[in-house]
């Protein structure tokens, strides 16, 4: 019996998966493997290094920062979340990411990222977190219009959320039996077409066309992602935590006070969840 776990991007709303995962991990639940999306990716990627509160850390003290995420980080740099800052100068000066135990630790780390050229989805198993894998965290979580496009061993490459949000089939056919999945966003969501389909077109349409056309079908991929993992819930293969409404902040933030209120949403759902999730993890 092999265990995963699936954690949906999101933006900022990735920090209830935070909280929910350092719930896990103060009482010492492991997998056999992990996926991330997006912030699904920058965030989960400390459970493999076992860094319990590091990413509700760093958001609270770079958030006002110009450097970590503003428009002129993106004017400046092509990147609204500062891509040397965020990746590089965080990790290795400010608030240190501890490589030696991500790198030792036996769970399997995939992240997904979006190949612009045909719109599908491309997976990739971080062995560690440096070199040509810390950008392809980056990738999965660099959003249209607001990010450069990543380029890693020649494949162009952006957010992994608009082909692939909650990668739960990836990790069934990849031999995971039983999962567990953070959503964040409340059960019941239903996702609609997205007014910003048009900008993705106008932006990326001619050059890009598989990415232009994968933004537009992505409602429908995601839905049915939602509809295939309630069918697995309800097969006893995959194990759901999801926040119990619409979390309330957006894309980006720079309030502490907001970020701490859906960090603290995942440690609650998480901690109520617990008993039953012991149960599945047997």
């Amino acid at each position: 019996m092999k265990y995963g776990l699936v954690m949906e991007g999101g933006a900022m709303r990735g920090l209830f998966t935070a909280g929910v995962t350092d719930v896990l991990m103060e009482n010492g639940i492991t997998f056999d493997g992990a996926v991330g999306v997006s912030a699904g990716a920058c965030f989960g990627c400390n459970y493999k290094s076992g860094q319990n509160g590091r990413a509700i850390r760093y958001n609270l003290r770079f958030c006002r920062d110009k450097r970590y995420c503003s428009w002129d980080s993106l004017f400046r740099t092509g990147d609204m979340f500062g891509a040397k800052f965020c990746y590089y100068t965080i990790p290795e000066k400010l608030d240190l990411f501890d490589n030696e135990t991500y790198e030792s630790n036996p769970m399997t780390f995939y992240v997904v990222a979006t190949d612009i050229h045909t719109g599908r989805a491309v997976y990739h198993n971080c062995r560690t977190a440096r070199g040509d894998d810390l950008e392809w965290i980056r990738a999965s979580a660099s959003m249209p219009l607001v990010s450069r496009i990543v380029t890693i061993g020649g494949r162009d490459l952006l957010d992994g959320g608009i082909s692939d949000s909650i990668p739960l089939r990836f990790m069934e056919s990849t031999g995971y039996d039983r999962n567990v999945v953070i959503l964040t966003q409340p059960r019941g969501y239903v996702k609609k077409p997205s007014r910003s389909a048009s900008l993705i077109k106008l932006r990326y349409g001619r050059k890009y066309p598989g990415l232009a056309r994968a933004y537009a079908e992505r409602p429908h991929m995601y839905n049915e992602e939602l509809r295939f993992i309630s069918a697995s819930e309800k097969a006893g293969r995959t194990f759901v935590i999801a926040p119990p409404e619409a979390l309330p902040i957006g894309h980006v933030e720079h309030d502490q006070d907001k970020l701490l209120v859906v960090y603290r949403a995942g440690r609650a759902a998480a901690r109520e969840a617990l008993p039953a999730l012991l149960e599945f993890m047997k």
